[in-house]
């Protein structure tokens, strides 16, 4: 089988058929399925799939006024904190459900998750990030069997089932991490590495909640078939999504709590190791206080018994010890050492 063929050219984009001289070169970038496999292509063309990460304001304009598009169709994806939806107006609709992605190494929090959005209009598919997500180079890439720009409604269904899967490969590798984490706390407790447990916490955290309203937003597909007709075999491919959208979503729930009883555990073991030093520094200091009362007593510039006698010194250093050793025996019966 002929390998797919992918050329990789940025293109300027004032206009989707027309790119301008001296412009900023955009991040826009159109693609469809071929006999051969899936090409670039610098015009707009009856299904293919158009590719948006991070558009100027220009770009916004030029992709709302060549496809009439809402303008918070084309905006709302480019908000972090937008929620998985579908929505419909004027015959045009849009999918937005929120996908994983991996952070650098000097990152504080290691997953996050951002909003993609899947424009239905006319006979294209337009999608808009705020960034580069690594599921949509599977798409790029040919890494996703019986991928075609022109089944729009089947290339709906592979984005929330590959952002499925990328959910679950992520969780393994926090599941992981905390593996480790957790023998590094059981050699050397740190404070890096309870905020590296709580930092992944808060990765879980922002997984179980994209997860969440993403299968709300796939729970429309069957609740309103009217927004996205599904032939058999789209109802099949529907049918795991829901079934590995729920795994991912229980799995990323027991990881959470999980984390968080380790989390507890670890505090205790600190808070425990605290109290030891303390009860340990305690029973020092009472051991240390008698000679010392002692010696201070007998320091006193008055008269005092036996303080004209030879014998003086070697009573009061025998007394000293005899009391010290009765309260180290006292304190060891009382386990304070």
């Amino acid at each position: 089988m002929e390998a797919t063929k992918v050329r990789t050219l940025s293109i300027r984009y004032v206009a989707l058929n027309e790119a301008a001289e001296g412009e900023r070169e955009g991040m826009i970038t159109i693609y469809v399925s071929t006999p051969q496999g899936m090409i670039e292509v610098q015009k707009y063309e009856p299904g293919c799939w158009i590719h948006v990460v991070n558009p100027t304001e220009k770009e916004i304009s030029s992709l709302i006024q060549r496809f009439q598009l809402p303008h918070d169709f084309v905006t709302d994806p480019l908000d972090i904190d937008e929620r998985s939806r579908i929505e419909v107006e004027d015959d045009i609709r849009i999918v937005l459900l929120r996908a994983p992605r991996r952070e650098p190494e000097n990152a504080a929090i290691p997953f996050i998750t951002l909003p993609i959005g899947a424009i239905l209009v006319e006979d294209v598919i337009i999608t808009i990030s705020l960034s580069e997500i690594g599921i949509m180079n599977e798409f790029i890439h040919g890494r996703v069997r019986n991928f075609q720009t022109q089944q729009r409604t089947r290339f709906l269904l592979q984005l929330c089932y590959r952002t499925t899967l990328r959910y679950m490969r992520y969780l393994k590798e926090i599941n992981r991490m905390t593996n480790t984490l957790e023998i590094q706390l059981l050699d050397s407790p740190k404070n890096d590495h309870l905020v590296e447990f709580f930092n992944l916490q808060k990765s879980l955290v922002y997984f179980t909640t994209s997860l969440r309203t993403n299968s709300l937003m796939i729970e429309k597909f069957h609740y309103q078939s009217s927004l996205l007709p599904l032939t058999p075999d789209e109802e099949d491919l529907y049918e795991e999504i829901v079934i590995e959208n729920k795994q991912a979503l229980e799995m990323a729930s027991i990881y959470t709590t999980i984390l968080t009883g380790m989390m507890d555990v670890f505090a205790s073991m600190v808070n425990n190791n605290l109290n030891v030093v303390l009860k340990l520094l305690t029973s020092i200091t009472i051991v240390l206080a008698i000679p010392t009362l002692i010696a201070s007593v007998y320091g006193m510039n008055v008269d005092l018994p036996m303080q004209e006698s030879s014998l003086g010194f070697a009573a009061v250093m025998g007394v000293t010890i005899v009391t010290t050793i009765a309260s180290v025996l006292l304190l060891w019966r009382k386990e304070m050492f």
